[in-house]
This record gives C-alpha cells, sequence and structure tokens, in this order.
C-alpha cells in the first residue's frame, strides 16, 4: 500500500494544526479545529477549502464539443464559452465512473474536472474515448491546484484581492460559469461553483503559487470570518444541500436515473455516447430504487449502510447520513423500493438493533437564503 500523496498545500495544513485523514489516495484535511465550527463558518461567514486532490483534464481541438458528447452523457456542445455543467461519465451498462464538472474556456477548449481517487480513471477513459476525435485530452491533474471560498461572505473577500474591472467580473459572475482574473497578484481561473450550498468559488491554480495564493486569502479573509474548513464538514454541508458523494450516492452498480440525475442525461443530442443504450432501456424500463432524502423524527443519526425498513421488511438503505447542524435534526440520504419514494412515507431505520423514525421528505434538506 503507498502512502497517500499530498497536496502542493499539505505544508499549510500542518502549520494550522490540521487532523488529517486518507480521501481518494490523498492525505487531506479533515478539520482544523471544531468541524461544527468550520460548517457553521461556511453557513454564516466563510470557510476555505483545499480541493487540489480533485482532476483537471484539458481537451482541446476542433472536435472537442462532439467527442465529449460522445464520451459523456450531457450535452457539452451547447454550452456557451465561460459557463459550465454537471455531467456524469459512464460506462457501456449505464453505471456511473464518476459525476464531474466541465468548464467550456474556448469554442475548441474544455476543462473536465473529476473527483478525486477516480481522477485517473477518467481521464484514462477519456484519452481512449478519443480515439479517431481530432482532440488532444492532457491530464494536468499533477501539476493544478484549487481551493474553494465558500460561504456568504465569499464575494467581499474576492473583492479585497482584485482590482475594479475584477470586483465586477466577481460579483456579475453567473452561477455555473468561469473566467480567468487576477487575484492577489496571481492569474487564476475563477468558478462560481461549490459543493456546500452556499455561494462561492473555486480558484484554480498552478501548484507553485498555490500557497501564495492560500496565504492571501486567508489575510484577506480574517476580517470577513473566514476560517480554514476540512472535509469533515465539507461532507455535513453538502449532505444538507442533497448533493451526492461518488462512493456513497453514486457508483458503477448504479445509474442517473435512480440517483435522480435523469435530467442531465442528453437523449436529444445526436452522439451515441458511452452507455445510452443502457440507459434509454432503463428509462423506459424504470428503476428498481430510487435516491430519497430521510428526515430524522427522533434524534439519532442513521449512517451510511443502516438498512431502512417500513413494517419489519426492508426496503432500502442509507448511503449517507448525520445530524445536520443547521436544521438542527438528522438527515439521511437512502436508496429505496419506488414503491416508498413518496414524501411524506414513514419509514424506520435500524440504528443497531434498534428502530428510529424516519420520513421521506423534499430534497435538498437546505437551502440558502438568495
Amino acid at each position: 500500500m503507498s502512502d497517500p500523496k499530498k497536496t502542493s498545500l499539505h505544508a499549510k495544513h500542518a502549520e494550522l494544526n490540521a487532523s488529517f485523514t486518507d480521501f481518494g489516495g490523498w492525505d487531506m484535511p479533515l478539520k482544523y479545529g471544531s468541524e461544527l465550527a468550520e460548517h457553521n463558518a461556511v453557513r454564516a461567514t466563510a470557510g476555505l477549502f483545499d480541493l487540489s486532490h480533485m482532476g483537471e483534464v484539458w481537451v482541446e481541438g476542433p472536435a472537442a464539443a462532439t467527442f465529449l458528447n460522445t464520451a459523456l452523457a450531457g450535452n457539452m456542445a451547447v454550452m456557451k464559452v465561460g459557463k459550465a455543467k454537471y455531467s456524469v461519465i459512464c460506462n457501456e451498462a449505464g453505471g456511473i465512473i464518476d459525476d464531474l464538472i466541465t468548464y467550456r474556456r474556448g469554442e475548441e477548449k474544455f476543462l473536465v474536472v473529476p473527483n478525486a481517487g477516480n481522477a485517473p480513471v477518467v481521464a484514462a477513459a477519456l484519452a481512449e474515448r478519443a480515439a479517431g476525435f481530432d482532440v488532444t485530452v492532457t491530464d494536468a491533474s499533477a501539476e493544478t491546484s484549487l481551493i474553494a471560498v465558500q460561504g456568504p461572505n465569499a464575494v467581499a473577500i474576492l473583492h479585497e484581492l482584485v482590482d475594479e474591472a475584477g470586483k465586477a467580473v466577481v460579483t456579475e459572475m453567473n452561477y455555473y460559469a468561469a473566467d480567468e482574473l487576477t487575484v492577489a497578484g496571481i492569474n487564476v481561473l475563477l468558478a462560481r461553483t461549490g459543493y456546500t450550498g452556499e455561494d462561492g468559488f473555486e480558484l484554480y491554480v498552478p501548484n507553485e503559487q498555490a500557497a501564495e495564493l492560500w496565504d492571501a486569502v486567508m489575510n484577506a479573509g480574517t476580517a470577513h470570518g473566514l476560517i480554514p474548513a476540512g472535509l469533515a464538514c465539507r461532507d455535513s454541508l453538502r449532505l444538507e444541500a442533497g448533493m451526492p458523494l461518488y462512493g456513497n450516492e453514486l457508483s458503477l452498480e448504479g445509474n442517473p436515473f435512480e440517483a435522480n440525475l435523469g435530467p442531465i442525461v442528453s437523449f436529444k443530442k445526436e452522439e451515441n455516447f458511452v452507455g445510452r443504450a443502457a440507459l434509454e432501456a432503463i428509462k423506459a424500463e424504470g428503476v428498481k430504487r430510487v435516491l430519497v432524502g430521510l428526515k430524522g423524527l427522533g434524534r439519532r443519526a442513521g449512517r451510511g449502510g443502516y438498512a431502512v425498513s417500513v413494517d419489519g421488511a426492508q426496503i432500502g438503505a442509507i448511503t449517507s447520513g448525520q445530524p445536520s447542524p443547521t436544521l438542527g435534526f438528522p438527515v439521511a440520504m437512502a436508496y429505496v423500493e419506488p414503491a416508498f419514494a413518496e414524501i411524506g412515507t414513514k419509514v424506520d431505520v435500524d440504528l443497531r438493533g434498534k428502530a428510529e423514525a424516519f420520513e421521506v421528505v423534499s430534497l435538498p434538506f437546505y437551502t440558502r437564503a438568495k
């Protein structure tokens, strides 16, 4: 077993006395102090995350859009330059290899961002699927760092680090959009995306400038309540926001339709994307399970793998679950049989031999005030 990889910001996290954990083969900060304090900071002020374990794969060339429409389930060709789109990459059986975000940086230039542990697999799949297309696939993951500023004060913090023209770019940037910008004297790709349910930005930067950028954002953010935030609160934040996590809600054994991701699968595009036939059949036949939100009616939280039952018969299992710091009650996502997916359905979760009452509710559990 090889040692986990370290991001270019690992020393910064060590200086901040972070607790580390192995995530996707990377030694990542789990928390710096209180994960509850970090969670609450992102909801109320701002948190700074190191996401440099994520992948970055550039797809360039005259056939880039057509190629991505063949490789991914979504329609990338209709995306305008400067915009981003959430999608999935599937295998021939319709199983999800990964969920990812794709940014269109030019008519013939796209940036595909897969998840940490899946980055090498996705890069390899894209390179293999590129055969016969006039495109170049470049895996830039090893030389690219990514930090995220998430929370209500994200705009104000970035305003401290850009010039007047940059302030307008930051303020006017739409959700799921991106642009090149000079931040604290460093050229970055700034994207208004995130995984917390809050407003915020993700900043892509070469490894050698990541530490300087991290320090600049930390210093500028102090007066705005910014604190460093680890993976523990990132998980509780994304769960409240109803966002799936690969390895929990998404997997090769699952498909987009049961995960409520049907709308991002494009059957209108003409390209015969990998997994299309299988997904068309799944849509026609209907799914055997569906992802739902569960609200705990008591105080005890369900965890991943816990059985969900009705009248003593198991009808599903939790994929992610924990107490919600923001809402004050336990929340979970679970796959259940479609007959029990209706909002308001009462179910029991097996908490180590004791049944705990939960109720099916709509996702997300939390939506920020606009």
